[in-house]
């Protein structure tokens, strides 16, 4: 065998280079007994060295794939009764019937700017009245006026746009002013708004993302959108086909700063111009289960079904010989032909009757019934299932028990355990949403308002545009928490009220979900109405109980 030398530029021969130890690989030798920091870095475990996945953009990761994985999320909200259930579960938590603002201006800012103390608490409990009645008038003019499409009240706005979010990823809307709806028996205000399908929003021509266009969204050097591009019509309107290839441009907000498109979704990363949906991450597993339980539930009804059929002792050669002349084929046929009319002729005149219960007549001589047992072996399908519901409800934040509403496996710390995780995650999704979404809707209502009615303003009252983020302030409000053992829950929120850990606002509000001053002023009105009515109030109303006119000394006997 030739031994090779490999000379260098010097026309030396080279040094030999060092092996690492044991002729290993490189990759092998780092990864010696040093061994790698992280598991997460190993490249050589069966359960690693098959796994790399792309490290990507978020946009890169989710604008091209996006039109799958939403077809794919609403496929199942349609057809799984689980994935139904995740988005109605959450929907009725975070949004529920009424998504209103509790207005809470910051007076201390207001006056600041102003230089006038009349902005004071007093100022602003009366500033938040007038805001709020007349927002409840826009919100639920039966004429619909603050829908575009004049189909839907701003709360019921509100939890479509949210639903859009949580199986689409993006909540969308555009805020309109259309005078021409004012007038007499019409419109009050022009504000209005429409929910956008978020398969609308992408990029004109269907084209591939550039550096200030991402899946729709027109950006600038800060990665601030600026820009929307709106299809005229959804792709899937084959009747506004020529509009399905327009795209409108968009602005984010007026030169002012009025919101024009408000865009919402749930940030995973920085950078993000689009949103995936709450379904996403378990999309897989949940197609695997509903074919799961769709596979169960035929066996189950195969099992249902009673196949019977009848057994003859004869073969049918045999039968055509005994019963037939064997001489000619004529013969057997004619004699097998006679035995078969025979037959119908029996069976004609006593019938098989099994559908009803109704018990079987006399069969023809030396005949019986047969049947077919379909078992299948299903003893751990209700175990599989459950740890399916469990990664279910980890991945959406929700307790098991709110995904398949069967609380028959839990008891009161258990169900109040699992109450209180998912509310944080409720309680997280409304701020988000309140934020995101309904906030820029109340923001170019409340710029009208400051513009053409009448509010009980100071002098020297800032214009909205130069303070909206104090005339604005306010918390959403959606339903309550509501109490698992309503007796026990409630002690525990006198005593917090008693001991000065907690307030009326902040315990209404997370437990009924109702505006506590409201409250009290029903209370006031219910205790005046027994007294004109000469009732006794009851218990709660009671003088000597809610406010004592008199303390007694304590040595007094």
């Amino acid at each position: 065998m030739t031994k090779i030398t490999l000379l260098g530029p010097d026309g030396h021969p080279l040094p030999p280079k060092a092996l690492p130890p044991s002729g290993r690989s490189r990759n092998a030798a780092l990864a010696g007994n040093r061994g790698i920091a992280y598991d997460a870095a190993d490249v050589t475990s069966d359960q690693m060295a098959n796994w790399r996945p792309s490290l990507w953009s978020p946009d890169n990761e989710i604008n091209p794939y996006r039109d799958r994985m939403v077809s794919r999320t609403r496929d199942l909200v349609r057809n799984d009764g689980w994935g139904a259930g995740i988005i109605t579960r959450t929907q009725d938590n975070v949004v529920g019937p009424s998504f209103r603002p509790i207005l809470s201006p910051d007076y201390r800012a207001l006056a600041h700017m102003s230089g006038n103390s009349a902005f004071d608490i007093g100022w602003s409990r009366e500033y938040k009245r007038a805001v709020e009645a007349a927002w409840r008038s826009w919100v639920s003019d039966p004429g619909r006026w603050c829908d575009v499409e004049r189909q839907l009240t701003i709360s019921q706005q509100l939890r479509l746009a949210f639903r859009h979010k949580l199986i689409d990823g993006d909540a969308l809307g555009y805020l309109q002013y259309r005078p021409e709806r004012l007038g007499y028996g019409k419109a009050k205000f022009a504000t209005t708004l429409q929910i956008i399908d978020p398969d609308r929003l992408s990029n004109p021509q269907q084209m591939m993302d550039l550096k200030y266009m991402r899946g729709g969204v027109e950006i600038d050097d800060d990665g601030a959108p600026v820009f929307y591009h709106i299809r005229e019509a959804h792709m899937g309107d084959w009747w506004s086909a020529p509009e399905t290839v327009i795209w409108k441009r968009i602005p984010r907000e007026t030169r002012w700063g009025r919101p024009v498109m408000v865009h919402d979704f749930d940030h995973d990363r920085g950078a993000q111009h689009r949103g995936v949906g709450l379904l996403t991450p378990i999309v897989q597993r949940m197609k695997m289960l509903t074919k799961y339980d769709q596979s169960e539930l035929e066996a189950a009804i195969l099992n249902a079904v009673f196949g019977a059929y009848l057994k003859s002792p004869f073969d049918p050669s045999v039968a055509a010989e005994a019963l037939g002349d064997t001489a000619t084929d004529v013969a057997n046929a004619e004699g097998w032909t006679g035995y078969q009319d025979a037959r119908a002729d029996y069976y004609s005149d006593n019938r098989l009757m099994m559908n009803h219960g109704v018990g079987i007549m006399k069969l023809w001589p030396s005949e019986e019934i047969g049947t077919v047992d379909a078992q299948r072996p299903n003893s751990n399908f209700a175990d599989f299932e459950s740890a399916m519901l469990r990664n279910l409800a980890a991945a959406t934040g929700l307790s098991a028990q709110q995904i398949s509403q069967d609380w028959s496996d839990v008891n009161y710390s258990s169900a109040r355990a699992a109450m209180l995780e998912a509310w944080k995650t409720l309680t997280r999704r409304r701020e988000d949403f309140g934020s995101g979404f309904a906030q820029p809707v109340l923001v170019a209502f409340m710029e009208e308002l400051h513009e053409f009615h009448d509010l009980p303003l100071p002098r020297n009252a800032p214009d909205f545009a130069e303070a909206r983020a104090a005339y604005s302030r306010a918390r959403w409000q959606g339903p309550g928490r509501g109490w698992v053992d309503p007796v026990a829950e409630k002690k525990g929120v006198i005593l917090g009220l008693d001991a000065g850990i907690s307030t009326m606002e902040q315990e209404v509000a997370e437990s009924m979900g109702a505006d506590w001053e409201e409250v009290v002023d029903q209370r006031s009105f219910e205790i005046n109405y027994f007294k004109e009515k000469g009732m006794p109030p009851p218990s709660w109303a009671q003088a000597n109980v809610m406010a004592p006119e008199t303390i007694k000394d304590p040595e007094e006997k």
